[in-house]
């Protein structure tokens, strides 16, 4: 009689619905935690490091102040613009770039030089030519988005399946038509993840200008109140541009999700 070994029995486990988002509040719970022990603690100097509860305290206060929702008006109107004029440069010039075989060839390595420069070099130039004014953070956050989206545009726009673009031409299909039916619905998923990604960048360059240069917002008041000694202002100010670059980033999961409702990921993860 044959003999066949039973191992255990072994059960998929499912994540609870909301794990996710209780690990997240308790590693925030167990950094903040850290961070009032430390100070109290002696370990590390207040005036450094004040108390979590210290700048919880001082960021109640700031959130109430108009001024402060002024200065979170001027950073989010400096993000949105650059990364608008970043999303229409990126995609428009991805489209005609990756469509034409040519144009494609004779930009790569001009893209491959420009891509890595970082915004920050252009710093004394833009302040050179625009002083510390909002078209100086325009110049520095569209030179640094549009390159992700420009990137992911040419990325979509070779996958385009070569069976469909022959068979759009067999039917004598206009260069709209081509584009509308079989180049968009194939960049489209690239366009979102440049999208993504220089949502990020844009914010990031933006509270740069806004800290560096002086630019009028949220990074500027993080500036003065560094330069000040109000420490505890300072961290709560970070904390305050940290909850808007957690906005940003659902912002735009959230876009994903709605324009790539289709897509195959987007269902399988919505599953």
């Amino acid at each position: 009689m044959s003999t066949a070994s039973i191992g255990p029995s072994r059960s998929r486990r499912l994540p609870l619905p909301g794990s996710d988002a209780l690990l997240g509040v308790l590693g925030l719970v167990t950094v903040g935690v850290v961070g009032e022990v430390l100070p109290r603690s002696g370990l590390v100097n207040p005036h450094y490091l004040p108390p979590t509860s210290q700048i919880l305290a001082r960021l109640a206060q700031i959130v109430v102040d108009p001024d402060f929702w002024t200065l979170l008006g001027l950073t989010v109107r400096g993000w949105a613009l650059g990364l608008a004029l970043a999303m229409v440069l990126g995609v428009g010039l991805g489209l005609v770039i990756g469509s034409v075989p040519f144009l494609r060839d004779a930009t790569s390595s001009t893209i491959e030089f420009l891509r890595p420069i970082p915004s920050v070099a252009l710093i004394p130039l833009v302040v050179l030519l625009f002083g510390s004014r909002l078209p100086s953070a325009l110049v520095l956050v569209v030179y640094a988005a549009t390159w992700q989206v420009l990137v992911q545009v040419l990325y979509g726009v070779a996958d385009v399946d070569p069976v469909a673009r022959d068979t759009a031409r067999s039917y004598r299909f206009s260069v709209f038509s081509t584009g509308r039916h079989v180049v968009w619905p194939t960049a489209l998923p690239y366009v979102v993840t440049g999208f993504r990604l220089a949502a990020a960048v844009a914010l990031i360059l933006e509270i740069t200008a806004e800290l560096v240069i002086g630019v009028p917002g949220l990074g500027q008041t993080i500036g003065v109140a560094q330069s000040s000694g109000a420490v505890p202002e300072t961290y709560a100010l970070v904390i305050a541009v940290g909850l808007l670059g957690v906005a940003v980033n659902l912002l735009a999961r959230a876009i994903e999700k709605r324009v790539l409702r289709w897509h195959p990921s987007v269902r399988r993860d919505a599953a």
